[in-house]
């Protein structure tokens, strides 16, 4: 399979709710029924921050990825300050079907590369602690934990690399 890795539609955002809709209660999801929500989706598309994998087979969105914009996430005390601007990868998930083929790595790896078109210094991740497989992929692309936080009524680990 072929994927390619661009902008969301703004006609595709009921896709990309069903897709974060039918990720909440599997395993690691420090989802819920509120999070992420219509507001998420329309205020990525918006910006212009909302991106997927498509599958050239097909057309289906295989995962999504949000380069965010949080004033709580920004502001954090952790983040190095000789690396700003830096911004948050946030909101990647991955359609169940398309999941342990390494779309996450090539989400993650797309945004990396927006970021860096737009000359930001760093990105940041914020990994719920209970999320087990993502922690050990964020480790193993060398991200390093520079703090932890509560938001969003969850406990978080703070991981940044410099770009």
């Amino acid at each position: 399979m072929e994927f390619v890795f661009e902008h969301v539609r703004k006609e595709e955002a009921d896709e990309v709710l069903a897709l974060y809709r039918s990720l909440v209660g599997t395993p690691f999801c420090a989802w819920t029924a509120d999070y992420p929500s219509r507001s998420d989706v329309d205020f990525d598309l918006s910006r212009n921050a909302l991106f997927c994998l498509r599958n050239e087979e097909n057309g289906e969105i295989a995962g999504v990825i949000s380069i965010d914009e949080d004033p709580k996430v920004e502001t954090l005390s952790c983040w190095t300050k000789e690396l700003q601007p830096g911004r948050e990868l946030s909101r990647l998930g991955v359609r169940e079907s398309y999941q342990n083929q390494g779309i996450a790595r090539k989400l993650m790896a797309g945004a990396i590369e927006e970021l860096r078109s737009q000359e930001f210094k760093s990105v940041h991740i914020l990994v719920a602690k209970e999320n087990k497989k993502a922690l050990a992929s964020y480790k193993v692309f060398e991200y390093e934990t520079v703090g932890e936080c509560f938001l969003h009524e969850h406990d978080y680990w703070c991981y940044e690399k410099a770009l």
